[in-house]
């Protein structure tokens, strides 16, 4: 899975960029008021809201903007939009799976964009059902190290009930239930681990090796996806080769 998690690092690095930054966090302000009136405005006693107020942390998001959202979401500070949570499925061009979770208070309009999106790169939107059976939920830590703690780190998480690890780069992904992703957290933490971010993702069971001409198509369409502005999450199958997503990471 090293070529997807390459990507998803990669994707990361990419968001740290002032405009992407700034979209970032209007997506994240949505996600936590979306969870918080799913299921109340306690972190400490809703999981999702609790994971998505971490995501932020781990995003620099300032815990003015973090409480704004929650106080918006549970009616104590300025009226939010109502936003319907939605799931698309789709294939990139080389046959890969797609997988989306929006956020949206106009269905139209998101399938619209996203359909446009699929149409424009050579991909296809699919049915509901049609590849979510190729991905399972997981939570996910990133942890910034270097190769000689990566070893240490990696059987501090297997200790602590990690699934899988891997490392790229700079970077040491754990891949875990969610029901350990935060008793693994707090492990990590007490070796002063550096954490990236922690969040629960939707990883592939398999992935789909794609050439250099496809992989380029499946890029521009997995960014071209992140950028509407409904768009949550984007997760996908694909392998790419290591040269095209070094020659990814250089574009913006």
């Amino acid at each position: 899975m090293s070529g997807h998690s390459k990507w998803s690092s990669i994707k990361h690095g990419k968001a740290v960029t002032d405009a992407r930054r700034g979209q970032l966090f209007t997506k994240l302000t949505r996600e936590i008021i979306a969870l918080a009136r799913k299921g109340g405005g306690d972190p400490e006693t809703n999981f999702g809201l609790r994971m998505a107020v971490q995501r932020a942390k781990d995003s620099n998001m300032p815990a003015d903007n973090i409480e704004r959202a929650i106080k918006k979401a549970t009616g104590e500070g300025e009226a939010a939009d109502q936003m319907i949570e939605a799931t698309y499925e789709g294939y990139a061009p080389g046959g890969t799976a797609i997988l989306l979770q929006t956020l949206t208070d106009n269905r139209n309009r998101t399938v619209s964009e996203i359909r446009a999106a699929f149409t424009k790169a050579g991909g296809s939107l699919a049915e509901a059902g049609a590849v979510s059976w190729q991905f399972e939920q997981k939570g996910v830590i990133v942890v910034e190290t270097d190769p000689e703690q990566a070893e240490e780190l990696a059987l501090t998480a297997i200790d602590a009930g990690a699934d899988d690890f891997e490392t790229f780069d700079t970077s040491l992904y754990i891949y875990s239930s969610l029901a350990r992703l935060e008793e693994l957290r707090k492990a990590l933490s007490d070796q002063n681990a550096t954490i990236t971010s922690s969040e629960i993702s939707m990883l592939p069971t398999n992935t789909i090796a794609l050439d250099e001409k496809a992989s380029l198509k499946a890029l521009r369409l997995l960014d071209r996806l992140e950028e509407l502005d409904d768009v949550q999450r984007v997760f996908s199958n694909a392998d790419f080769p290591d040269n095209v997503l070094e020659d990814y990471r250089r574009e913006d």
